[in-house]
């Protein structure tokens, strides 16, 4: 099955519709293929690839598509290999795992079969790939006018990002993990299961398949919060009581905060969040550098 976002990016993946589904056709797949039409319908078509005993679902779009597709599949015990052509405008996910939006190049990766397992993450009763956070600038993905991010892509989000460096807010957190305990004021925090978060280097050297994700903090430190969040994407290694930095296999966020933490890019709930990694939950195709460079742990339980 191909679920594909004809919306996503810039919006141009229809023109390589049928010539990337002759492809696997010539490969030997019977192949179905899907465009969304509406909210949460990959969803329900991932879900549909499950019941329907689907070998491979190739996933065709953004972050959010992705997304979606996943928390279909985490329904069943039983899920098909995944296969992913990044479409959207930052693709977090599809850059981390070294994949490319170049259609055909793509398309031979999946073709590859070079399959590896790789962690979800849960949190409360929804999941995510690769980040969930809240506070200053994580909105952005999705109240970014979509017309503006197809006329000039990445740099879209820059634009909103520096009109909301004038409203960081100040959040009370209180965060119970694996080796102890977090509180204070944080301006943001991040869950992150990557390498990148909004086409930024936000973690050195990832793990992808270790059962843990890695959690930064930044503390609320006005005015120099702008400051802070500078040295920490040139450093993203660096961990003191200002930006803290761990990793955990679990964690409960205790909030008061009032806005709403941002899921793999898009708008998810509100206030406190119960958070696990599930580990080896799906199975994707991936290029051998990525294999090296993140799975790490494939032969462990």
């Amino acid at each position: 099955m191909m679920i594909y976002n004809p919306l996503s990016g810039k919006q141009d993946f229809i023109r390589h519709l049928d010539r990337t589904v002759d492809k696997f056709t010539k490969a030997g797949y019977d192949v179905v293929a899907f465009a969304t039409k509406r909210p949460k319908q990959a969803t329900e078509l991932a879900r549909q690839a499950c019941e329907e005993n689907y070998e491979m679902l190739i996933i065709v779009g953004g972050d959010g598509t992705f997304n979606e597709c996943v928390n279909g599949l985490m329904d069943f015990e039983k899920r098909p290999r995944i296969g992913y052509i990044p479409a959207g405008t930052c693709c977090d996910i599809g850059m981390t795992l070294g994949l490319t939006k170049n259609v055909r190049r793509a398309t031979d990766i999946i073709l590859s079969h070079d399959t590896v397992k790789m962690d979800v993450v849960k949190s409360n009763d929804r999941y995510f790939c690769y980040v969930s956070g809240n506070g200053a600038f994580i909105d952005i993905s999705y109240v970014t006018d979509s017309r503006l991010k197809k006329k000039v892509g990445y740099f879209a989000y820059l634009i909103k990002g520096i009109e909301e460096l004038f409203t960081i807010p100040k959040m009370k957190m209180q965060v119970n993990h694996d080796n102890g305990e977090v509180k204070g004021r944080f301006s943001l925090i991040l869950i992150i299961n990557s390498k990148r978060v909004a086409g930024i280097n936000m973690i050195y050297k990832p793990s992808l398949d270790d059962g843990l994700v890695d959690v930064v903090m930044y503390r609320s430190l006005f005015p120099l919060n702008g400051l802070i969040y500078l040295l920490s994407l040139l450093l993203p290694f660096w961990s003191t009581p200002i930006v803290n930095r761990f990793k955990t296999s679990q964690l409960k966020v205790i909030t008061e905060t009032k806005s709403r933490w941002n899921v793999d890019g898009e708008s998810g709930g509100l206030g406190n969040q119960n958070v696990s990694v599930c580990r080896h939950a799906i199975e994707i195709v991936v290029p051998p550098k990525t294999r090296k460079l993140y799975f790490r742990h494939q032969n462990e339980n």
